[in-house]
Parts: C-alpha cells; structure tokens; sequence
C-alpha cells in the first residue's frame, strides 16, 4: 500500500475475537487502527467480559485455528502453553464419543489446546494492544455509521463515550459485533437493500460449571466429548483448562436444556450417552454454580449477494455468520476471515466489499454445511433439508461408526471437523470404501431418556 493510503485511519466495531484480529491484519497497512468496543474489556484471564455471553462455556480451537492464530501473531501458542494452557493430541488425549460410538485412540497429529475463552482472549487483546497503531477504546458506543451524501461510501463512525459524542473519520470501518450487528437494519433504514438470510433453528441451551481437577482423575486425558445425537440430542464435555480446573459443559437441542440447579445439572450429566463425564464430577469439588446460555439458530447472512453495498465498510465474524458452537469453529472462521482480509490489503488498496465478503463466504461454506447438515439431522430442527444433506447426514453416521475402530477413517473425520481438509475428502474412494466396509458398528447403550415435545414458542427464543 502506498505511504498516502498508509496514513489512513481504520475503524473496527468490536473488541471480538474477529474484531481483534482484523484489527491486526489492518495494523500492517493503517498508521491508525482503532477498536471501539462498549465493554469494560476486563482483564481477568478466568472471568468471560459482559459482551461475551458464551465466553463462560467450553470453547473448541480446531487445528486449522490454531495454526491461523499463529499466522497472524506468530507464537500464540506458546504464550498460552505457558500461561497454563494444556496441548496435546485431538484423538490420542481425549475420549470422543460421536452418534453413540466411541472413536478410537490413535494419534492424529492434530493439536488439542484447552484453553478457557477468557485466556485466549486476554491473550490475544494484549498482543494486539501491543502493536504500534492499534488503540482499543473501551466503554465506547457506536451511534451511526457517516457516510458520503449518495450513501455510496461509509466514511467514519460517530461513537458516545462518557456521555460525549465524536466522530471518527475513517477509510474503512470493520463490523464485528457479533450476532447482533446492526448493519442490516441500517442498510434497510437507509434504502438500501439488506442481505438474505439462511437460518437453521436447533434451540440449543447450554449449562457449564467449573471444578478443581481431581489429581489423576482423567488419567492422563485432556477432555471428554459425548457429542449430541439424534433422537435425544443431548451430550456434554468436560475440558481441562489452564489453572488446574475442569469445565463441563452440558447442552441439550430442541428445548431439551440442562437445568442451572447442582442436583439437577448432575441428573442431566447421569443421561448422557455414556457415564464418562457424570462418573468424573461425582467426585470433584466444584468451584461455581452452573451457568446458562441459549442459542436459537444458525443465521448466515448473505452479504456477498448484494448487488448494492457501500465501499469502505467490510463485514467478518459472526456478523456475517452465526454457526452453531457445538462444532467449535467460530474462532477459527474469525482467524481465517482476518488472513483473508491481510491478504486482500496487501494487494494495495482496501478491499472492495463484493470482493471480501464473497471470499469470507467461501471459508464459511464448509463450517456453515457442517453445522447446518448436523443440527438438520435432528428432526424437530427448522431448516431447509435438502437432498443433499440428507445423504451426507447417512455417510456421516457410517463413518462415525467406522471410526470405532478404524484409526484411518477417525482421522479423515477429525481433518475435516478441523477445517484442516475441506469436507469433500470424507469422500477420497480409500476413505468411502473403509467407511462402508466398517460403518455398521455397534453403538454404545443410550440411556432411556425421551426427547422432549418441540414446544411452538420456546420463552427464550
């Protein structure tokens, strides 16, 4: 980029984990980047901040996040390995139990980082606030977007701190509010059209408690994973984190959520499909009361097929897609969103919006099929079930019970839930031959708990 667009201020709405690394993507080409965020932003390692509602639960760093952390602040890693954070194999350390069959032990070469929310975030605000350029304002509200007269331009941001309004001028603006950005209802309110939306409802409900870790309790192990299946739609997992503590995190589908009560949260845990993780907190002293967090549905906002957007505004997280965070890949999109908008900028020239969001909706077409395809299979869940997703959901089932025993398929299966390898290696003819070879396995004993009637209206939707 030239020294004249150098000079150029940028402005990033949202102190997010996408927020935070665009801002570090932006700060190789802006002298000034500015994060503005409505949080206090404390720093606390072990306490999630306000904005973050489902910073307390169990977060899931895929191989390919990881990696792409480190790309874009180079030995992240090793900040957090040191800061307590546990490392080991996602196959060899953990005991995973997916569509009731237990995966088999092998070592994969992939990574498994345990580390809380609150950490990696901390972590990352404290790198960032580092670089030279960066400044993270706090307590500081967005009231509108400025822009040009013709609205063809974003120019700035008009933000309340204290009590006093200011504008920010600025060459590009970054939305990172999450969920609840409000940039479609602004493009509406100001005659513009605003993007489609996809949107799958699986009214899921968590409750997470954390314990101090029994010595040896998990042999050895970094995590339990009994993940959710049609019908029941329950599961959990127990994560070994920084600070010698477990995190469990229990989730139920379709109205079916764990109660916030300890007797109650133990009898869910009891009901899972296998007694790993009830069996592990029997006996450990917990260190809080269960927490609770909802998630209605998956929304993927269709910004890239906007014929009509206005230039110097760019839209990345989940802002632009909402995934479903059982399938732990929010963080690893935001990262892969980031390193797509750095190499765009170094083309440069700032990013033309058609041309950044139809890349970001390239790297959220796998995790969004993912998702969608996986909260689809349960069928009370509200979405549009196509052919396609019907077949991948029955191969996804063979290969989860060929994965019981065959190191080789868990493998391939693993890539792919990684974001490592993209999902159309499931079906590489060495691996499809070995899944319908071995995928007729015997899954473990569900417990008898019946799936709750979907209620029309659920209070928290």
């Amino acid at each position: 980029m030239g020294n004249a667009a150098a000079r150029e201020h940028a402005v990033v709405l949202g102190a997010s984990m996408a927020g935070l690394l665009a801002a570090t993507a932006l700060a190789e080409h802006y002298w000034q980047v500015t994060v503005v965020d409505r949080d206090t932003l404390d720093p606390d390692p072990q306490r999630p901040r306000r904005g973050v509602p489902h910073g307390g639960h169990i977060h899931a760093l895929p191989a390919r996040g990881q990696q792409a952390l480190d790309e874009l602040l180079p030995g992240l890693t090793g900040e957090l390995t040191s800061r307590g954070a546990p490392l080991g194999d996602q196959l060899g350390d953990a005991r995973l139990c997916f569509g009731g069959h237990r995966t088999v032990r092998v070592t994969s070469g992939l990574p498994l980082l345990c580390a809380s929310r609150p950490l990696v975030e901390d972590t990352i605000r404290s790198r960032v606030a580092r670089i030279s350029g960066v400044d993270i304002v706090p307590r500081c509200d967005v009231v509108e977007l400025l822009t040009s007269a013709d609205l063809r331009r974003v120019t700035g941001v008009r933000v309340r701190r204290e009590g006093a309004e200011q504008a920010m001028p600025a060459a590009l603006v970054v939305d990172a509010t999450g969920r609840g950005s409000r940039i479609p209802t602004w493009l509406a309110a100001q005659g513009l059209p605003a993007p489609a939306e996809d949107r799958v409802k699986i009214g899921l409900g968590y409750a997470t408690r954390t314990y101090r870790a029994r010595p040896g309790g998990l042999a050895g192990d970094l995590g339990i994973l009994l993940a959710p299946a049609p019908p029941a739609g329950r599961g959990g997992v127990l994560q070994v984190l920084e600070g010698d503590r477990w995190m469990v995190t229990l989730m139920g589908v379709l109205g079916d959520h764990p109660p916030t009560d300890p007797a109650g949260f133990a009898e869910f845990a009891a009901s899972l499909p296998g007694p790993d993780i009830h069996d592990m907190i029997a006996g450990a002293q917990p260190l809080d009361d269960p927490v609770p967090f909802r998630f209605p549905a998956g929304v993927r906002r269709r910004y890239e097929r906007l014929a009509r957007f206005p230039d110097g505004l760019l839209v990345l997280g989940d802002a632009f897609c909402s995934l479903n965070p059982i399938y732990g890949h929010g963080m690893t999109v935001a990262a892969l969103q980031a390193l797509e908008l750095r190499e765009l900028l170094r083309h440069g020239r700032p990013p033309r919006p058609r041309v950044f969001h139809r890349r970001a909706a390239r790297i959220v077409d796998g995790p969004w099929e993912m998702a969608a395809g996986g909260d689809l299979a349960f069928p009370g869940a509200e979405g549009h079930r196509t052919r396609k997703i019907r077949m991948i959901n029955a191969y996804v089932g063979r290969m989860q019970a060929a994965a019981a025993a065959d190191g080789e398929v868990a493998t391939a299966f693993f890539r792919v839930a990684a974001l490592v390898d993209p999902p159309q290696a499931l079906l590489r003819p060495r691996i499809a031959l070995r899944v319908l070879r071995g995928g007729r396995g015997t899954p473990v004993a569900q417990p008898a708990v019946s799936p709750p009637a979907v209620p029309d209206r659920h209070p928290s939707w």
